[in-house]
């Protein structure tokens, strides 16, 4: 995967793309006026005093300069904004997201089984399709901004807004909360992850199955006794784990957590390490986190549970 990116002004979607032409027009556009003004600032400090017809002045660039700009930035904008795609479900992919203080639930729908399914921080898409995403909020009010691939769009509790999202190329395009939303707004983030149609089908398909059984090998009793200790701590009272779990939505799912590229909404990358870490002590990597630390966690049982969640793949 390539390092994610998160610019605006580097759009790897149709709609990003737009976007950054209204940017690009509007950093050009003030430079050159703003050039204009400081040569006509120069002009009076260093010319000879003249006679000045203030009139001329008031009107040329007070009024008629305003009026010709921006009417033309109105005809422009409308014309490119009238080819932004429409935030409708109808004819794309759709996709849940709930924002929650301080993560992203994300929820697809398997047409092969018509099961339904729940990932967490992670958004993985067919490359060249329109993806829609119907987002929500369980508490307060929270934004999804993908610079690459559209504008904002607010989460709101109570109601459902839409944002058609779609990726022209493979690559990892790093999403954030938008708006202000609790001590930990800074780090929840949310990685858009677009794949080539064979292999989204593919993942599709593995990410429907419930959590897959420790195969023969070498840590094998390790991932087995970290099972047993997800069990024996209770993390299954916020935790699903299918197959394994009996489902509650209090925190992320973790059927398959061992595939994602990051944890703690984009804060962590994951492996091993970092979910051991993670487990221990939430509050020291994101302090407000509602996860509880494991502070009765042996060392050995520590590293067992996060040699299981590793392998939930």
């Amino acid at each position: 995967m390539s390092a994610p990116s998160q610019s605006v002004l580097h759009p790897a979607g149709p709609d990003a793309a737009i976007i950054a032409d209204f940017a690009w027009v509007l950093f050009i556009g003030s430079a050159v006026i703003f050039a204009g003004v400081m040569a006509v600032l120069a002009m009076s400090v260093w010319r000879k005093p003249e006679p000045v017809n203030p009139r001329r002045w008031i009107v040329g660039a007070g009024f008629v300069f305003p009026v010709v700009v921006l009417s033309a930035l109105l005809v422009w904008s409308t014309w490119r904004s009238a080819e932004l795609t429409p935030q409708t479900s109808k004819g794309a992919m759709s996709i849940g997201v709930t924002a929650k203080m301080w993560w992203w639930e994300v929820r697809y729908h398997d047409p092969a089984s018509g099961r339904e399914f729940a990932s967490a921080n992670e958004i993985r898409i067919p490359v060249g399709r329109p993806v829609y995403l119907g987002l929500t909020s369980s508490d307060v009010i929270h934004s999804l901004w993908i610079p690459a691939l559209n504008g904002k769009m607010d989460t709101v509790p109570g109601r459902v807004t839409g944002l058609t999202i779609q990726a022209d190329k493979p690559g990892v395009y790093r999403a954030q909360c938008a708006e202000y939303c609790g001590e930990q707004h800074a780090r929840m983030a949310l990685h858009v992850v677009a794949m080539t149609p064979a292999e989204f089908e593919r993942w599709l398909a593995r990410e429907a199955q419930p959590a897959a059984t420790p195969a023969a090998a070498p840590d094998e009793q390790l991932i087995e006794r970290g099972r047993a200790a997800f069990l024996e701590q209770r993390c299954q009272a916020c935790h699903t784990v299918r197959g394994v779990a009996e489902e509650s939505r209090l925190g992320p799912d973790l059927t398959h957590i061992g595939s994602r590229l990051h944890i703690a909404a984009g804060t962590l990358r994951n492996h091993r390490g970092t979910l051991a870490g993670w487990v221990a002590d939430p509050q020291a990597i994101k302090p407000g986190a509602r996860m509880p630390a494991a502070a009765d966690l042996d060392g050995e049982t520590l590293h067992a549970l996060a040699a299981y969640l590793e392998h939930l793949k």
